[in-house]
């Protein structure tokens, strides 16, 4: 997905734009699983206004990962987008009052050094305002993981995913007479590729989080860095850096160290589903 919308954007498709169509395109299989689990009643609600702020965070940090897509290579971009699970056990422990001992917090160190290796402050070649908005994603995300561990408490994940993927269509679809621009078949093919990917990999992640514990799904979350280094080169010619790739390294070590701590005391603070 994040392959394609880089080619869209490399292509002058605007983040905005992206935001819509990445949406739009991905209905249909958020429809076709909403379906198959129930229809209507699998998405009923009656916290509306909760879905409304999962909505609004989801839609700043969906729009703030593109945007940084648009500014940063593919590699660099995905490295630094790890840095959201340790952000999510710091707002466990400062926001949710959750217990976090010194291992964890170690980790979480580790791997903010590996962010700092990523984007080498002293020497990179990388925009400012690239990192900046990507480290912001990241947080976003963390928030976002935060949000729906307190919306899972009520309401299912299905009507999590299709209240956010219709909120998201609704309110990116006011910008869009002021921002379309043409595009060649490529680029629609590339962004209706993204949407299918998006909406295929929400329910595919929401299924894996039910059926394997996340302790052992994070791990292959962390395999996104080989598929956007390949993607990188095949689309781009763009090989990350040694320092991406060390940093990365880095941050999926203390990422998954911090989930095996979580796993160990039985507290899962990642669920990835839904980020995208």
């Amino acid at each position: 997905m994040m392959a394609a919308l880089k080619y869209a954007s490399v292509h002058g498709t605007s983040p905005l734009e992206i935001l819509f169509y990445r949406n739009l395109f991905a209905l249909p299989t958020i429809i076709g699983w909403v379906a198959v689990s129930g229809g209507l009643a699998a998405v009923r609600t009656r916290r509306i206004s909760a879905h409304v702020t999962r909505s609004a965070l989801g839609l700043c940090v969906m729009f703030c990962t593109f945007l940084a897509l648009s500014k940063l290579p593919l590699a660099e971009a995905t490295v630094i987008s790890f840095s959201a699970p340790l952000f999510a056990t710091m707002l466990s422990a400062l926001v949710l009052g959750e217990k976090v001992l010194w291992h964890r917090w170690t980790a979480i160190v580790v791997g903010f050094a590996g962010v700092l290796i990523a984007v080498d402050p002293s020497g990179s070649m990388l925009p400012v305002f690239g990192v900046a908005i990507a480290l912001v994603a990241a947080l976003g995300t963390a928030v976002v993981v935060i949000t729906l561990r307190q919306i899972g408490a009520t309401e299912s994940a299905t009507a999590t995913v299709f209240w956010f993927n219709i909120a998201c269509v609704l309110v990116t679809m006011i910008p869009m007479p002021f921002v379309h621009r043409p595009h060649d078949g490529n680029v629609w093919l590339a962004l209706v590729v993204a949407g299918l990917c998006g909406g295929t990999a929400q329910i595919m992640i929401t299924a894996a989080v039910r059926y394997a514990p996340v302790s052992v799904l994070a791990p292959l979350d962390y395999l996104q860095l080989a598929w956007a280094t390949l993607w990188g080169m095949v689309l781009f010619g763009i090989a990350p850096t040694i320092n991406a790739a060390l940093g990365g390294v880095l941050i999926a070590a203390a990422g998954c160290y911090v989930v095996w701590r979580e796993r160990r005391h039985r507290q899962i603070v990642v669920p990835a589903a839904n980020k995208v």
